[in-house]
């Protein structure tokens, strides 16, 4: 009797209809993640795409400047020592170490005193 009441027609299309829309659920969280993946590697590839076009941009100038006339007689200059017609070169002795020393801006015994000397050599003189 029991077998009769809960074995019927509505019940079983009830359970039927429940797991289709289960069914369907799981289907459409599914393919909103794969959509969701998708369309991150797409911007990933899009970011990827941008850089490069940069990258190659980048190099066709730098390669336009390297034909360039200006380069290749700064070229010219600072590797071979060449000199424009009319233009008189001087070169330089290398820098002593007194003059290589001058201008050094980390001061040695500051490093050496504590915060509080170097406040009252600060204030105090």
């Amino acid at each position: 009797m029991l077998k009769n009441e809960v074995l019927t027609l509505s019940h079983l299309s009830l359970i039927g209809i429940l797991v289709l829309f289960v069914w369907w659920t799981a289907s459409a969280v599914n393919s909103m993640s794969l959509n969701w993946t998708l369309q991150q590697r797409l911007a990933e590839r899009r970011v990827q795409k941008s850089k490069l076009e940069i990258e190659v941009e980048t190099l066709r100038l730098e390669q336009e400047y390297l034909k360039s006339a200006e380069y290749q007689e700064y070229m010219a200059r600072a590797k071979q020592n060449r000199m424009a017609p009319g233009e008189t070169m001087v070169i330089l002795p290398q820098n002593s170490e007194a003059a290589k020393n001058k201008y050094k801006t980390p001061d040695e015994t500051n490093k050496l005193r504590s915060n509080l000397e170097q406040w009252l050599n600060f204030l105090f003189g």
